[in-house]
């Protein structure tokens, strides 16, 4: 009996724990919509968009407490334990920083921005989709098929290094308008480029981590 409470008490925080983080990698989605609204005019979508997307990280908190929780109560081995937290922890950092771009992009919302600035970022954030995909898809696998899960991590890797690079183009591109657009204006935009940049270096993270797990032994 004691085996079997066990291994249900398992299947339950793994199933907690893969919640909070496909949630989190989700969030990248609605930062991606928010930003191709304000590109495309639409502020009341962006601002709705944005809305829902701080509603999911109050979930995704009340599920990283809830699986700390569980790993307190039961008695999985100390390095099982060890490795859920780690995949929680990163991944709620990630959504952190896709909170953070999605603050920046609020106080943005009446300000007068040139477009191609909003295209930049819509270019970099499907960037970020395309990374945080690669991981999702990583993470489903980690248990049914690690050889392939390992694979998947490394092309996280690649996305990310495509993201780095639109990072510097959107750096590049404010200083050109170093004249024009106001300076505190500029900084927040700065801001907003380093939050999506840290999200995929977070993604990055995971993907290291995924390898970690899934060396062969």
């Amino acid at each position: 009996m004691e085996r079997w409470f066990e291994k249900r008490r398992k299947n339950k925080v793994l199933d907690i724990a893969y919640r909070q983080m496909t949630l989190a990698l989700d969030t990248v989605d609605d930062l991606e919509r928010a930003i191709k609204a304000i590109f495309l005019g639409d502020k009341k979508e962006a601002k709705t968009t944005i809305e829902r997307l701080f509603l999911v990280e109050e979930e995704i908190d009340n599920l990283r407490r809830t699986v700390f929780e569980e790993l307190s109560r039961g008695r999985l081995p100390s390095r099982d334990r060890e490795d859920i937290m780690h995949l929680v922890k990163r991944l709620d950092v990630m959504a952190d920083f896709v909170k953070d771009s999605a603050r920046s992009i609020m106080i943005l919302l009446d300000t007068e921005i040139p477009k191609d600035i909003w295209k930049a970022f819509s270019e970099m954030s499907l960037g970020v989709v395309r990374c945080a995909a690669r991981l999702k898809e990583s993470l489903k696998l980690l248990i049914e098929n690690p050889s392939e899960a390992r694979t998947l991590s490394l092309k996280v890797e690649e996305e990310e290094t495509k993201v780095d690079k639109q990072y510097l183009k959107i750096k590049s591109l404010l200083l050109g308008y170093g004249n024009k657009v106001n300076p505190v204006v500029l900084m927040i935009l700065k801001d907003l480029a380093e939050y999506m940049e840290n999200a995929t270096d977070s993604c990055a993270d995971v993907g290291d981590y995924i390898r970690v797990l899934t060396v062969p032994k």
